[in-house]
C-alpha cells in the first residue's frame, strides 16, 4: 500500500511540474514576434499563430490548425528529415531541437525557416506529450549566404583562370538569384562594336541580334552607356527613344525595361556593359541600383583580366607591327604539319634593299612599308596557307597541298613578287618595293623546322645573288655556299680582332695638272684558310656580324698614320679618303673617336676626308648635327656613289658636303650610252654649281678620260692611272712623282 501511495504522489508532482512548464513556455513564446506553433501529441491538436501563417503569405483564417497543413507546406525532402529527428528524440534525453527547413510560400516561392522547439515530457515516463516552438524566416540570411558563396566561387574562378564566358554567366546568375524575374547580360566592347559576353537567361535570338551592333546614343541601354561611359536607365523599352531602332529585338521576347552600367577598367577605359532586364516597365530600387553597380565592377575585373590575357597571347603569338603571326606561332604551325606528315613548301621572303629605306627615310617609314607589304602578302595567300613575319623585313608563307612538280609554291611565290612590286607612295615620293624569295620543301629538302627554315634561307640567298626580285628553289650546292659564308664570318671575326686585314690606297689625280690630290683607303683580306676575299663579299658580313665600328676605327687609325708618314714624300698636298659605313656614321661615339685618332696620329684635319654613301643623306636632325660636327673639326665630306640612290637631290640643299663621287656604274657606259653621258654632265654641272669638287671613279680607258675632260671633270681615279697600291707601292709612287716633277723642273730650266 505504501508503494502505491508513493507512485501516485510522484505522478501528481510530474503533472504539476508539466503544467508549470507549459505556463512558463507559453508566456515566453507569446512575447516573441516569431511564428509560434504548438502540437499536442496526445490529443493531436495543432496551433499556428497568425505570425506563423503570415510568414508564408496567408491570413489567419486561410490555414487550418491541423498537422496536415504543415505536411502540405513543408518541402518533401525536409519533412522526412524532421520526422525522423523527432522520432529519435522521443527516446532520448533531448529537451529541445533546432532545424532548418524549407516551406512553400503562398506565391510559390520557397521560404527558408529556422524551426526551434521544446519537447515536453512527463517526468514519470519521459514520454514526449507535447511540442512547442517558433518559426523564424531566415530566407534573407540564406540569400545573403548564397550570394556570398557564389561571390567566393566567382573569385576562385577568376583566380584560377576560368574562361571569361563561364565567369560572365556565373555573375549573371548570381545577381538574378537576388531579384525575382531579373535577367542579366554582359556585353564586351571592341573598337566600338558590342559583342555578346554572357547572358544565361536571355533569349538566344535577342543575344544574336545585339551581337555585332556598333554602340551609339540610340543603340539601346548598353549601346548608349558604353558610348557615353555612364549609367543608362530605361524604364519602358517600348517608348524610350534610345531603343527606337532596336526595340523590335526585345519586345517580342517580353523584355520591357533595361538598366545598363558601363564596365570600366582601372585606367578609365570602357570595356563593355552590364545589363539588367525585367519583363515589365520598371526603374531600379536602391538594392537593385547597388547590385547593378557592384555587378559591373565584378565583371570589370574579369573583362580586364581577359583582355590582358588576350593581349599577352597576341604579343606571344602575333607580330605587333603587322598583325601577322610571329615566329613562335609559325613554328607551331610548321611542327603541326610535320607531325601530320603534310607535304608543304616554305617560302622565305625578304624585302630587297630594305636597309636603305631605314637608313635613308627613317625607321618610321620603314615600319609603314613593312605593314603595307604584310597587307599585300595576306591578300594573295589562300585559305590553306599560313603567313608570318619572322623578324625585320623577313616573312614566311607555309604553302600546303604542294603538287609533286612544285607548281603550287611557284604560283604563290610569283603572286608575292607581283603584289609586292606595285608602286606605292612613301614619304611623299613614289617607291617601288621588290622582294626575293627562297623555297624549301618538306620532306624532300628537310625533316624538321630549323632545317626547312635553313634550306629556304639558302634558296633566298641564291635568289638575291641572281639579281633579286625573283624566287629560287633550294639546291644542294646552296648548302655548300652557306657553309662557305659561315667560314667567312668566323674567319673575319678573328681577322678584325687580330688586325689581320690590310689596306691599299688608290690615287686620285687632277687631270688638268696631272698631280696627286688624294688617296682612297680600301680594305683587303687575304685569309690564310680561304684565300683572297673580295671587299664586296666581306664588307656586308662585317656589318652583319656587328663589327663595323671596330673595323672602321682600325681603318681610320691605320690610314691616318700612313698619311702622316707620306706627307714628307709627296710634292703636293693630298687628302686621305676613308669610307664610313652608315651605322658607324650615326654612332654617337664617332666624332669623339675621330678626334682621338687625329690626336694620336697627328694628321691635319684638312688632310682627312670621310666618304659616306647616299643612304646617309636624309633630312634627319641626327645627320645634320653629325655633318656639322665633322666639318667643324675641319674634315671634308665626300658623297660616295652619287646618283645611284633616290634621296640625295632632295637633301643636298640641307646638308653641306665638299665633294661628289660619280659611281663607276655611269662611267662604264659613258662611251656607248648617250643617256649616261648626259647624266654625268648633269652631275658635274650640279656639283660645280653648288661649289662641290667632283670626282669620277672607275676610269679605265683613255676614251673615258677624254670624254670626262670634255665634260669639265677635273679629278678622277681608276685603273687607267693606278690600281690600289700597298704601302711599299705608295712610297714608290710618291718617289716617282717627285722624280717626274724634278725632271719637269730641269726641263723648264733648260
Amino acid at each position: 500500500m505504501k508503494k502505491i501511495r508513493k507512485d501516485k504522489v510522484l505522478v501528481e508532482k510530474a503533472e504539476q511540474d508539466l503544467e508549470e512548464n507549459e505556463k512558463y513556455l507559453s508566456s515566453a513564446i507569446s512575447t516573441s514576434s516569431d511564428g509560434l506553433w504548438d502540437w499536442n501529441i496526445e490529443t493531436g491538436d495543432v496551433y499556428y499563430s497568425s505570425q506563423w501563417k503570415s510568414m508564408l503569405g496567408y491570413e489567419d483564417d486561410e490555414l487550418e490548425n491541423t498537422f496536415s497543413t504543415w505536411e502540405k507546406l513543408i518541402h518533401p525532402e525536409d519533412k522526412e528529415k524532421v520526422l525522423q529527428n523527432l522520432e529519435a528524440s522521443r527516446d532520448s534525453k533531448m529537451v529541445s531541437f533546432e532545424v532548418e527547413i524549407r516551406m512553400k510560400h503562398k506565391n510559390g516561392q520557397v521560404v527558408f525557416i529556422l524551426s526551434r522547439g521544446l519537447l515536453l515530457k512527463r517526468d514519470s515516463e519521459q514520454k514526449v506529450i507535447r511540442l512547442l516552438g517558433t518559426h523564424v524566416d531566415i530566407s534573407e540570411q540564406k540569400r545573403i549566404q548564397k550570394f556570398d558563396d557564389k561571390n567566393v566561387k566567382i573569385l576562385k574562378m577568376i583566380a584560377t583562370g576560368v574562361d571569361a564566358v563561364s565567369v560572365y554567366n556565373e555573375i549573371a546568375l548570381m545577381y538574378e538569384s537576388r531579384h525575382i524575374g531579373l535577367r542579366c547580360s554582359l556585353l564586351e566592347l571592341k573598337d566600338g562594336i558590342l559583342l555578346h559576353g554572357g547572358a544565361p537567361s536571355m533569349p538566344k535570338e535577342y543575344c544574336d541580334a545585339i551581337n555585332g551592333l556598333k554602340n551609339g546614343p540610340t543603340v539601346g541601354s548598353c549601346g548608349t552607356s558604353t558610348y557615353f561611359g555612364h549609367r543608362v536607365l530605361v524604364e519602358d523599352i517600348a517608348t524610350d527613344s534610345k531603343w527606337e531602332n532596336i526595340k523590335q529585338y526585345a519586345l517580342p521576347h517580353g523584355i520591357r525595361s533595361c538598366w545598363s552600367e558601363p564596365i570600366i577598367d582601372s585606367r578609365g577605359k570602357v570595356l563593355g556593359a552590364f545589363g539588367m532586364y525585367y519583363n515589365y516597365p520598371a526603374l531600379p530600387n536602391d538594392e537593385e541600383s547597388e547590385d547593378l553597380k557592384s555587378a559591373a565592377i565584378l565583371a570589370g575585373i574579369v573583362m580586364e583580366r581577359d583582355q590582358s590575357q588576350k593581349r599577352i597571347k597576341e604579343l606571344a603569338y602575333k607580330d605587333e607591327l603587322t598583325g601577322l603571326a610571329n615566329r613562335i606561332s609559325f613554328y607551331q604551325e610548321v611542327e603541326k604539319c610535320i607531325g601530320s606528315q603534310i607535304h608543304f613548301g616554305l617560302l622565305y621572303i625578304d624585302i630587297d634593299d630594305f636597309k636603305n629605306v631605314n637608313d635613308t627615310l627613317g625607321h618610321n617609314i620603314g615600319d609603314i612599308l613593312l605593314k603595307e607589304i604584310a597587307n599585300r602578302l595576306e591578300t594573295i595567300c589562300r585559305e590553306t596557307d599560313y603567313i608570318a613575319r619572322l623578324s625585320g623585313d623577313e616573312f614566311c608563307i607555309l604553302v600546303r597541298e604542294v603538287e609533286e612538280d612544285k607548281h603550287t609554291s611557284a604560283i604563290v611565290a610569283q603572286r608575292c613578287l607581283e603584289v609586292v612590286s606595285r608602286p606605292m607612295e612613301l614619304a611623299g615620293r613614289l617607291f617601288t618595293p621588290t622582294c626575293s624569295i627562297g623555297i624549301g620543301y618538306f620532306p624532300e629538302d628537310a625533316k624538321d623546322f630549323l632545317m626547312i627554315l635553313k634550306v629556304a634561307d639558302m634558296a633566298l640567298y641564291f635568289a638575291k645573288e641572281m639579281g633579286k626580285n625573283q624566287y629560287a628553289f633550294y639546291q644542294l650546292e646552296l648548302s655548300e655556299k652557306a657553309e662557305y659564308r659561315f667560314k667567312i664570318e668566323q674567319g673575319l671575326r678573328e681577322a678584325i680582332e687580330k688586325e689581320q686585314l690590310t689596306l691599299v690606297y688608290q690615287p686620285q689625280v687632277n687631270i688638268n695638272t696631272n698631280t696627286l690630290v688624294g688617296f682612297e683607303a680600301l680594305a683587303r683580306w687575304n685569309s690564310i684558310n680561304l684565300g683572297q676575299i673580295s671587299p664586296v663579299e666581306f664588307i656586308p658580313i662585317i656589318e652583319k656580324i656587328g663589327m663595323m665600328t671596330q673595323f672602321t676605327s682600325w681603318v681610320l687609325k691605320t690610314a691616318c698614320k700612313k698619311a702622316v708618314e707620306w706627307r714628307q714624300l709627296s710634292v703636293s698636298e693630298f687628302k686621305m679618303s676613308i669610307n664610313i659605313s652608315p651605322k658607324y656614321f650615326l654612332d654617337e661615339k664617332m666624332v669623339p673617336s675621330i678626334q682621338k685618332v687625329i690626336d694620336e696620329t697627328g694628321i691635319l684635319t684638312s688632310e682627312l676626308e670621310l666618304e659616306v654613301t647616299e643612304s646617309i643623306i636624309q633630312i634627319d636632325k641626327r645627320n645634320l648635327s653629325i655633318f656639322k660636327a665633322i666639318q667643324e673639326l675641319g674634315i671634308s665630306i665626300a658623297l660616295d656613289d652619287f646618283g645611284t640612290g633616290y634621296s640625295s637631290l632632295a637633301s643636298l640643299q640641307h646638308l653641306s658636303v665638299d665633294s661628289l663621287k660619280i659611281d663607276k656604274y655611269f662611267i662604264d657606259e659613258i662611251k656607248t650610252d648617250l643617256k649616261s653621258r648626259y647624266l654625268i654632265k648633269s652631275m658635274i654641272e650640279l656639283g660645280h654649281y653648288m661649289n662641290y669638287e667632283v670626282v669620277a671613279e672607275g676610269i679605265e680607258t683613255k676614251e673615258q678620260l677624254d670624254i670626262l675632260k670634255g665634260l669639265g671633270c677635273k679629278v678622277v681615279q681608276g685603273y687607267f692611272f693606278s690600281k690600289p697600291l700597298d704601302t711599299d707601292a705608295v712610297v714608290k709612287y710618291l718617289n716617282k712623282a717627285k722624280e717626274n716633277v724634278a725632271k719637269a723642273s730641269m726641263k723648264e730650266a733648260k
